[in-house]
């Protein structure tokens, strides 16, 4: 199996279109999660690619068609933890049966 490139995108969007341009981010091909977010970023996506390569087509070239997109910062994640750990994590605070989904 061979690794995917995972990118992660934070994005200001125009207040009045955050919704739309979420949905937006979420229909463009290697985008594969869609999160809205407090903070001085609007929107989260996470890119997975079978190429580095592929970024620039994702990144430079889908994201730009986008509407309501007014910046974004661009991440390339160099390594991947364990999943089960990662929910451990956003767990912390939460008695046991918060934890369960």
């Amino acid at each position: 199996m061979t690794d995917m490139v995972t990118a992660i995108v934070m994005v200001q969007a125009e207040r009045q279109r955050i919704p739309e341009t979420a949905e937006a981010l979420a229909g463009v091909s290697g985008v594969r999660e869609v999160y809205s977010v407090t903070g001085e970023w609007d929107i989260v996506a996470i890119l997975k690619l079978s190429r580095y390569e592929d970024l620039d087509d994702v990144v430079t070239a889908g994201l730009r068609r986008v509407e309501g997109i007014t910046r974004t910062q661009t991440m390339l994640a160099f390594r991947t933890y364990n999943e089960a750990l990662l929910d451990q994590g956003f767990g912390v605070g939460l008695d046991e049966g918060q934890q369960q989904r």
